[in-house]
């Protein structure tokens, strides 16, 4: 129970990557409390994580519903940037509509977001603000260049983010998945996911709970002294 008197919010928390990190949090001792635009779906997820985990409905494509979920929380020690916008398009293919999507959920929602809470991590003198990024913020993989950019300007505000914020004890880094097996990814990307995963080393995808591990180590005080770090959970695939 290492994380016991700790609240953690994360953002697109009711599936994938966001809801098995938001059990391993709840399992650790934090008082979790998960985003998404579903109620219903919310709800559900909420209560299979269980331990008085709670849903609070938020749009973080959506200024204002990001500074309503700010106004919504009190002292919240951990933030994990797990919801994402992340079409499958050629850039010369790429909807508007769907690259601005993209760039204000992955990257403005994320940047206000941090911007309304830190204040209260910095007056306590702690927090711990985890980035779900991607292995193609560093890659070339043709089909992604909105997510992949939208990515690689979330781990530079993960670097920005440790010099301004670790002078008052806030510590900020990224977890940087290869493909993983969820239900939103295989929607968007079909069997593009499953190809990438047999290029890896590893030659797989993750499932969910391989990359809540890592989110998990970066959020506790076993990673006292990791900031502004990007912790690759790709298979091997940085590697090559």
């Amino acid at each position: 129970m290492e994380l016991a008197q700790h609240t953690a919010l994360v953002t697109g928390g009711t599936a994938g990557i966001g809801l098995a990190s938001a059990r391993l949090l709840a399992r650790a001792g934090a008082s979790v409390v998960i985003t998404g635009r579903d109620p219903v779906r919310g709800a559900a997820a909420a209560d299979d994580i269980g331990a008085g985990t709670r849903f609070a409905r938020a749009d973080m494509s959506d200024l204002d519903s990001v500074n309503d979920l700010v106004r919504q929380l009190d002292n919240v020690d951990i933030v994990v940037n797990n919801a994402a916008s992340f079409p499958a398009a050629l850039t010369v293919d790429q909807a508007v509509a769907a690259f601005e999507k993209t760039f204000h959920t992955n990257v403005r929602g994320s940047y206000f977001l941090a911007a309304g809470l830190v204040p209260g991590m910095i007056e306590r003198g702690s927090g711990s603000i985890v980035n779900v990024t991607t292995m193609v913020a560093t890659k070339g993989v043709p089909g992604a260049s909105a997510y992949s950019a939208s990515k690689a300007a979330l781990e530079s505000l993960t670097r920005t983010w440790a010099a301004e914020f670790g002078p008052y004890g806030v510590r900020v880094n990224s977890v940087a998945p290869g493909p993983t097996k969820t239900e939103g990814v295989e929607a968007e990307w079909g069997d593009t996911n499953e190809e990438l995963g047999r290029s890896l080393p590893l030659g797989r995808t993750a499932r969910p709970e391989e990359i809540a591990e890592a989110v998990l180590f970066l959020a506790s005080p076993r990673s006292s002294f990791i900031t502004g770090s990007t912790l690759h959970v790709d298979g091997g695939g940085s590697a090559i």
